[in-house]
């Protein structure tokens, strides 16, 4: 089995990605599913698999960002690290 192409997923419309993705990982769960059992030949296929599903989440999340863009809404940033409460032993201490 050739590997897939990233052009061929690029051309998908979202509809048809997200059914790619579906159907990717549906293969992935019977690979798993006849590796448990003993009946998998081409073990290779788990990377082929995996491959292609981490290729079709990028693409789609490439859209994502590029719908977010073109909306003009940015996304937040992280949220800061705040500092911890005061306790009330170190608030005794400072009396």
């Amino acid at each position: 089995m050739a590997l897939s192409k990233v052009e061929d997923a690029r051309a998908l419309t979202d509809e048809a990605l997200a059914e790619e993705i579906l159907t990717a990982k549906r293969k992935l769960f019977q690979l798993r599913l006849e590796r448990a059992t003993g009946r998998l030949e081409k073990t290779h296929e788990f990377k082929h698999t995996k491959r292609w599903i981490a290729q079709l989440l990028t693409i789609e999340r490439e859209r994502e960002l590029n719908e977010g863009k073109n909306s003009g809404v940015e996304e937040a940033p992280p949220a800061a690290k705040t500092e911890p409460a005061e306790t009330e032993e170190s608030v005794t201490e400072e009396e």
